[in-house]
């Protein structure tokens, strides 16, 4: 395969480690990495939180250093978009109007904030690139109150780093708790009075029917009437996948690239797709999902590097999702599938702060399906063995983390 090129549409962290990881499979062609922001590639789950906060510099985000892009021998084309994919001609067109020939492209393109659906004159920003959190910074030293609109990683990250640097912070989102469609009220609950304990003001259960005025004087307007004044809006309600530019390729695009198993592009079995912007059929469903997590674009790019050099050796991708988030001190750790659990038991206490335990989930079988860890790896990493083992008996799971949570709580011996 050293006269081989492999194109990859994306810089973000799917794009970078699929590239870094068909070196490691044994790929000797030229790798192509297309990235439409100039700035070098970047992680963006630090956005949030640690690059909000202004406690990391941009150097502590980089996915790649140029000794590590030399070293795997990739070729950067950073600051140009791909505007489109000619399938026929196998060519990636680019916005310069340059073109790349290839022998297998790596859609990595992601997804992009949702925008805002409330259109103030400015003030109101979204939260997924460098640019983005930088005009928020610029307008959060202005000062002020802010608004969050949205409870998800990303609302509920940013509404406590922004708490944490000192401003009044609300927190509106119509679903009942935070991360509600990450895990269920039970951990959700617990969260939302941990934001109220910092002096976060939470509105749950209420939506937003408009936001009006611009930066240091906008109006938000909530669905139970209620009016909210604020210097500086947040809106997190989700993303789209970036998936516009594959309009007139040809290939089957629906809420992503829509992929087989492998992850390969299911009108071309020489176009994959990883990351946010892919939709593959894992073996486990009955129709294709998208994943939005930086473990399954980690994964995924492994997965898809894998395939590409390995053609006799097709590996179908079937992940253990896991995802993570930071808020204030509380570590929340999340594998398998946990809102969507038939019931659950709670090990440890999350009434108290910081809290330490876990809640784990089963289906209808009496069999594990999910596991929530607060402040309490052990779980976790239990957890996550036993579902990649296969069937776990959820009944003796639960005894196994009680016993182990009696243990590291006893008091010490004098």
């Amino acid at each position: 395969m050293s006269s081989q090129t492999v194109v990859v549409v994306g810089s973000s962290v799917g794009g970078v480690r699929a590239a870094q990881a068909l070196r490691r499979e044994g790929f000797a062609g030229r790798i192509v990495l297309v990235g439409e922001e100039s700035a070098e590639p970047y992680d963006k789950p630090p956005l949030s939180k640690q690059y909000l906060a202004g406690e990391w510099a941009l150097d502590r985000l980089a996915l790649l250093t140029p000794e590590a892009t030399a070293a795997a021998d990739l070729e950067l084309r950073l600051g140009v978009a791909a505007v489109r994919l000619d399938v026929a001609a196998s060519q990636v067109v680019l916005a310069d109007g340059t073109t790349l020939d290839y022998d297998h492209v790596v859609i990595a393109t992601g997804a992009t904030a949702r925008p805002s659906p409330w259109h103030a004159g400015s003030g109101v920003h979204v939260i997924r690139t460098l640019a983005d959190v930088d005009g928020l910074r610029a307008d959060l030293a202005a000062g002020g109150p802010v608004v969050v609109v949205g409870g998800g990683v990303i609302g509920a990250e940013a509404a406590a780093t922004i708490r944490t640097l000192g401003h009044e912070v609300v927190m509106v989102d119509p679903l009942a708790t935070p991360l509600a469609r990450l895990v269920g009220p039970e951990v959700g609950r617990p969260l939302e009075e941990l934001h109220r304990r910092r002096g976060v003001d939470t509105r749950f259960g209420v939506g937003v029917e408009g936001i009006d005025g611009s930066a240091g004087n906008l109006t938000v307007r909530l669905t139970d009437g209620a009016v909210l004044s604020a210097a500086t809006v947040l809106v997190g309600i989700g993303a789209v996948p970036n998936d516009a530019w594959l309009a007139d390729s040809g290939l089957l695009i629906d809420n992503g690239v829509v992929c087989d198993r492998y992850c390969r592009a299911v009108d071309s079995d020489r176009v994959w797709a990883v990351g946010d912007v892919a939709r593959w059929q894992d073996p486990r469903y009955p129709a294709e999902v998208r994943v939005e997590h930086w473990t399954n674009a980690v994964e995924q790019g492994a997965a898809v590097a894998h395939n590409i050099v390995h053609a006799d050796d097709l590996q179908p991708y079937s992940p253990l999702e896991y995802v993570w988030s930071d808020q204030y001190d509380w570590k929340l750790q999340i594998v398998g599938h946990a809102a969507r659990g038939g019931r659950f038991e709670v090990v440890g206490d999350l009434s108290v702060d910081p809290a330490k335990g876990a809640v784990l989930y089963s289906d209808d079988d009496g069999l594990l399906t999910g596991v929530v860890a607060v402040n309490w790896p052990k779980p976790l990493v239990t957890g996550r063995r036993a579902l990649n083992a296969g069937a776990a008996d959820f009944e003796e799971f639960v005894a196994q983390m009680r016993a182990l949570f009696a243990k590291v709580s006893a008091p010490a011996a004098p």
